[in-house]
């Protein structure tokens, strides 16, 4: 008995099994390559098998019923079960054995032999649930065929799964792969079909059997939702890992970019405070096993907080950057350079330990800062302060290390600033005592720890009294007296040095008033102002309002400037030696030639006063004529410029001798008067009115 192939039902079977072969390439690719494990992984097999189980026996049994035969065809719905279960088990089967970690050869033949008996068994088991009466035989060969077609084609369908997972373009050849899968399919399938005789006058009739009409209706429509239902769910489960994948990728990410912008300076661009210590950390374990030492050098800018005050934070980020690449040129390569904070920079010296080479390093950084930055087409030049301690004798951690170089670096900038200074246990006391300083100032003006002293100035060739000069002490509950060269340069730091100075002003104008109205003669009063004082915007217009509210007359005032603080900012400084001199008073030049005088800027500031450092005046007791000739010197200069010269630090007869040859006009001095409390200082001026009275009266 013949039949004939219903062509539509026939390329139906086609697609099914190009859409079951496409399911279960993606099934292996999703259990495979997507980092599944334990119930979840089970759940995949168990679905994806399922629904490939049904894909490939829903094929066979399309293209069984596209064979049209002359009788009616009814199924055996208990082989038609088995059938559909055998399906199921061998795409298990499959999908279990190529998602292994490893396949070998060996696995992969048995596997494809297995796989492809259990399909021809599938098939065979499908045939066998048409009760055909009589019995249908079946052509050897061509089952052998059909059985050979299986097992190559489930051989070749678990190689070429595993083999292109990884491939690119993986969608064009997963369809490609899938229309080749689906043929060879439908080719084992109808080879079988092609074993199947059926005999003439045969009837296929059972109780309570499947009708083809029943299969027609519901099989198509139920394979193909299946196949399509478990495509979706695959692809939406894949991109919802992937997203999930990209997202733990993306945190990663960022979580490496977090770590970098931790360890690194977000201004200057090189490490940080959190970078140097996990790198010296790393330096300390080392020097642990072999025993080399190393030295940490603390840098601290100097004068940075004024370029940021008058030029601006720009400029301030601008000059950081440009100190930072000019630090990383001027060490080795194998030193590792660091940002703490603010205007302090740090260095870890690979390998120094002796004292030479650290120091050397240090030098090369100082003579690069005695040169200009170019900073927004501005001239910049600034200084530094380098402390160097080194491993282990200076510390053995980090923040040892760290403490004492800074300390060190303290040191130096006490020491004269732009200088470098190894660490010393004995700094540890001048530290300790600064800290106690800085902590001191804050209520020092509150609980009136502050006094002044008063020294005497003298002229003329009889040593006549004509003024004084005003300077600051501090009563320390705990330290004693503090002269102001222990304290000053901390509070100009801290920025309590206004609240001071304008302490001292009104101080000195309330003994002022207190003198006159004991009827003692006026005199003039000399009163430092620091480098803050100059910096500060309208101060001449402030103290003058002051001196006013006092009721004291801005002549009887007189303001010192060092030279040092005047050359640093010659420009600023004469505009402010302008202001105080449109307002009144006399400006002096103090400590003249301890800085870098110019004589440009000297005539431009026309101050009152010119006040030689103690250090020249102590050199005329030598043997040699260099001292004298300098103070010659300079008293010569100031006279030229109309300018009134006093010698501080006068202590010797021979010393004032000289000074009167010369031509100097006014000595201070211990030699003369030493700084006097005001009662005492009060005490001296009634001593020295009567004296000056019964000179007046003898002489006439």
């Amino acid at each position: 008995m013949h039949g004939r192939y219903n062509p539509y039902l026939v390329v139906l079977s086609l697609i099914v099994a190009t859409l079951a072969s496409y399911a279960t390439l993606d099934l292996v690719a999703r259990i495979r390559l997507i980092d599944v494990s334990g119930k979840k992984r089970f759940y995949w097999l168990l679905g994806g098998a399922a629904a490939m189980g049904m894909g490939i026996w829903s094929m066979h049994f399309i293209g069984m019923l596209a064979l049209q035969m002359p009788m009616q065809m009814e199924y055996d719905p208990w082989l038609t079960g088995a059938s559909l279960l055998i399906g199921i088990c061998i795409s298990y089967f499959a999908l279990h054995v190529t998602t292994r970690n490893s396949l070998t050869t060996c696995y992969l033949f048995l596997g494809g032999l297995l796989m492809g008996t259990g399909i021809a068994a599938m098939h065979y088991t499908g045939m066998a649930a048409m009760r055909v009466h009589p019995a249908i035989h079946y052509r050897p060969l061509l089952v052998i065929l059909s059985l050979f077609i299986a097992f190559v084609f489930s051989w070749m369908a678990l190689w070429i799964a595993v083999k292109f997972q990884h491939q690119r373009q993986i969608i064009l050849k997963r369809c490609g792969m899938s229309i080749a899968m689906g043929l060879a399919i439908a080719g084992m399938h109808y080879v079988g079909m092609s074993a199947a005789i059926f005999p003439p006058g045969a009837v296929c009739h059972m109780p309570n059997g499947i009708s083809q009409s029943s299969f027609m209706l519901i099989l198509p429509a139920f394979s193909l939702c299946g196949l399509i239902m478990t495509l979706v769910l695959s692809t939406l489960d894949t991109r919802f890992d992937l997203l999930l994948l990209r997202s733990h990728l993306s945190l990663e990410d960022a979580n490496k970019r977090l770590k970098i912008l931790a360890s690194v300076d977000a201004l200057t661009g090189i490490p940080n405070r959190n970078a140097f210590i996990e790198k010296t950390e790393e330096r300390l374990l080392q020097a642990a096993r072999d025993g080399r030492p190393f030295s940490v050098m603390y840098l601290d800018l100097e004068e940075f907080k004024n370029v940021n005050d008058f030029l601006g934070h720009a400029a301030g980020d601008e000059l950081l950057k440009a100190f930072a690449r000019e630090l990383t040129a001027h060490v080795r390569s194998g030193d590792f350079v660091a940002r703490l904070g603010g205007d302090e920079f740090v260095v870890l010296l690979n390998g120094l330990g002796q004292p030479k080479e650290a120091a050397s390093i240090a030098t090369s950084i100082l003579d690069r800062l005695r040169k200009d930055f170019i900073v927004q087409n501005m001239t910049l030049r600034i200084t530094a302060s380098v402390g160097i301690a080194t491993y282990p004798i200076d510390g053995s951690s980090v923040s040892a290390l760290l403490n004492n170089a800074d300390t060190a670096m303290y040191a130096a900038k006490q020491n004269g600033r732009n200088s470098y200074r190894f660490f010393d246990p004995a700094m540890k006391d001048a530290a300790a005592k600064v800290l106690q300083i800085y902590h001191g100032l804050a209520e020092a003006l509150g609980k009136n720890q502050f006094s002044l002293v008063f020294q005497a100035k003298f002229g003329g060739l009889h040593n006549h009294f004509i003024g004084a000069e005003a300077l600051i002490r501090w009563t320390h509950p705990e330290m004693g007296e503090l002269s102001p060269l222990e304290f000053i340069a901390t509070a100009e730091q801290t920025g309590q040095i206004a609240q001071i100075s304008e302490w001292v002003i009104g101080e000195v104008c309330r003994q002022m008033k207190v003198w006159t109205a004991l009827g003692l003669p006026p005199f003039k009063v000399a009163i430092n102002l620091s480098p803050e004082q100059l910096r500060q915007d309208r101060y001449a217009e402030r103290v003058a309002d002051i001196i006013r509210k006092a009721g004291i007359e801005p002549q009887w005032i007189m303001f010192e400037v060092t030279e040092t603080v005047a050359m640093r900012e010659p420009a600023l400084a004469g505009e402010v030696i302008r202001q105080f001199e449109q307002a009144g008073f006399d400006i002096a030049l103090d400590d003249f030639g301890t800085g870098y005088s110019s004589m440009a800027y000297l005539r431009q500031f026309r101050v009152k006063e010119l006040k030689i450092d103690r250090l020249f005046i102590s050199a005329l007791d030598g043997d040699g004529e260099e001292g004298e000739a300098i103070v010659s010197a300079i008293i010569a200069l100031a006279h030229s410029l109309h300018m009134t010269v006093v010698a501080e630090g006068v202590e010797t007869v021979s010393q004032l001798k000289k000074l009167k040859d010369m031509g100097c006009d006014q000595v201070q001095g211990f030699l003369l008067g030493k700084p006097l409390s005001p009662d005492k200082f009060e005490a001296f001026l009634r001593r020295r009115t009567n004296e000056e009275a019964s000179i007046e009266k003898a002489s006439q």
